[in-house]
């Protein structure tokens, strides 16, 4: 069995943002030259996140609305952890989105349904931030 480890770098200009990193993921996966096993993502920060869905810029204005509704990021008091920082929205962002995602791989590719496509989300950027991407197979 071969593994393949690598750290995506990245540095947003806003405090959120959402960034289709599905060509770097498949870039990785041709260099592993694992051709079946699984692939792992996830965000190494806690105010980021990886997660699956669809590349449609109303979907992601969407999500941007709905976490704004359930972790709104001003006023900062609101927040218990907003003391020293004002991130907690943050925090909240990403336990919703979630940490990672596992993909299949098969035939050297990644074995998505239609329309899958792989996201980092930046809740508190602007500032280095790194992806874990992982890969066990042959």
């Amino acid at each position: 069995m071969k593994s393949y480890r690598k750290e995506l770098w990245f540095n947003t200009e806003k405090r959120r943002e959402f960034i289709n990193i599905t060509p770097l993921i498949e870039e990785c996966l041709r260099e592993s030259g694992i051709k079946d096993g699984l692939l792992l993502c996830n965000a190494m920060h806690i105010t980021a996140s990886v997660f699956i869905n669809d590349d449609e810029r109303g979907l992601l204005q969407d999500f941007e609305n709905f976490l704004e509704k359930l972790a709104p990021e001003k006023p900062y008091s609101q927040y218990r952890h907003n003391t020293l920082e004002d991130n907690a929205d943050a925090h909240l962002k990403r336990t919703i989105m979630g940490r990672e995602v596992v993909v299949a791989v098969t035939d050297g590719r990644l074995d998505f349904g239609p329309w899958e496509q792989i996201f980092y989300g930046e809740f508190d950027g602007k500032r280095n931030k790194r992806v874990l991407v992982k890969i066990i197979g042959e």
